[in-house]
């Protein structure tokens, strides 16, 4: 089988000739700039790494590391990924640990008097990197989190350029390469954990204790998004098999809000962008979702969502085996190779293989499952970690798939 065929039939719940590898395909799947060069360095591959995506400094991940791994899945992104800056003129950079990157030409923090990195806009912050970190954290207030009136509020919409970009990528991506294609075309805020970036308790306590108001603020939302897929699906035709939603309802120990609340006030909504692309084209939908999310996933499932990601199994309730028993044909899953807060970073090589395996031989028979990190790769993993993680997820026994 070639990429996309691989990985097409593990998310309709098909055995494959072995289990597709997501490495990079998604900016939640992807691996930090500065382990990436390392990684490289380790691999005898000597070329500059391109941070892609600067909020969360992420590598752009090559060919030849996508081949090495027996990677099947590439990204659909948008030309500005991060905070409105272009992916265009790439420049040399250096990150706080001294690992040289090229980041776009638009990418011009302002360094603060605590060696803190702050991007602005209209000479307003809204970005924060702390001296010595390795990723941004938003500090600009999001329509929830601000409050807007309603009443003179247009959420953004895709530009002609992009649809220009989605057009011309897709075409490029489907016809010169066989990799699986993700694109990332949710609402245009999560309608829950994005709305509330700047002050999240203050967009907890609006969504709890102003029903109208929310509602209105999701239609408009609800009504930009459809807008927008309509002329992203006539950009790209059937080119991109899945398309990708994030939004965070989990905690590490339990979900942000009730299963009620998500029911009665948000999965309305989403329920009718999803019946929309359900309904208009073949693509699947991967909701990406950290953290102990398992008493909301049957919702979820009747919401219309196709594929959970990242399936982290260290959050409270998200057991491999239970997840498999009880979503079997009905939920694929993108993730779960292992604890990638503990195992990832601080194992040994040893460790790392065992646990991988171990998740494998629950997650991948019969199909529905696509392997790749819990959330991105971090600063700081080592290197011959990451070799051992996808290299045994790839070298995994054939004959365990059709079970």
């Amino acid at each position: 089988m070639n990429s996309r065929e691989r990985v097409l039939r593990a998310i309709h719940h098909q055995p494959a000739d072995r289990v597709p590898i997501d490495l990079g395909g998604t900016r939640q799947s992807g691996i930090a700039a500065s382990t990436y060069h390392r990684l490289k360095k380790m691999l005898g591959i000597d070329s500059p790494t391109r941070v892609y995506d600067v909020y969360q400094m992420l590598a752009e991940v090559e060919r030849p590391i996508m081949e090495r791994f027996g990677a099947d899945v590439i990204g659909l992104n948008r030309r500005d990924v991060a905070f409105g800056i272009l992916n265009q003129d790439f420049k040399p950079w250096t990150m706080f640990d001294g690992t040289p990157v090229q980041v776009p030409g638009g990418f011009q923090p302002v360094t603060e008097q605590d060696g803190s990195l702050v991007l602005l806009r209209d000479d307003q912050p809204i970005a924060r990197m702390p001296k010595d970190g390795f990723y941004f954290d938003r500090v600009e207030k999001f329509p929830g989190a601000a409050h807007v009136d309603l009443d003179g509020y247009e959420p953004p919409l895709l530009s002609d350029q992009d649809m220009q970009h989605y057009r011309a990528q897709a075409e490029a991506l489907y016809q010169n390469t066989d990799f699986a294609i993700v694109a990332p075309l949710g609402p245009p805020y999560e309608l829950f954990y994005g709305l509330g970036t700047g002050d999240f308790e203050m967009w907890m306590i609006t969504l709890a204790s102003e029903p109208d108001y929310v509602s209105q603020l999701y239609e408009k939302l609800v009504d930009a998004w459809l807008d927008n897929l309509r002329r992203f699906v006539d950009a790209v035709g059937d080119r991109v098999q899945v398309l990708q939603v994030n939004d965070d309802f989990g905690t590490q120990h339990s979900l942000f809000l009730s299963v009620d609340m998500y029911r009665r006030q948000i999965m309305p909504y989403y329920q009718r962008g999803l019946d929309w692309i359900h309904q208009n084209t073949d693509m699947k939908v991967l909701l990406h979702s950290d953290g102990a999310i398992f008493p909301l996933i049957p919702s979820l499932i009747e919401t219309g969502f196709d594929i959970l990601n990242p399936v982290q199994t260290s959050a409270a309730g998200m057991d491999p085996v239970r997840l498999k028993e009880e979503c079997r044909g009905r939920l694929a899953f993108w993730g779960g190779s292992l604890d990638c807060q503990k195992t990832l970073p601080y194992g040994t090589v040893d460790q790392v293989q065992q646990e991988v395996r171990s998740h494998l031989e629950v997650f991948a028979p019969g199909g529905g499952y696509v392997f790749a990190p819990v959330h991105n790769v971090q600063a700081g993993v080592p290197p011959e970690n990451v070799i051992a993680m996808y290299d045994t997820a790839r070298r995994f026994p054939m004959e365990h798939l059709s079970r």
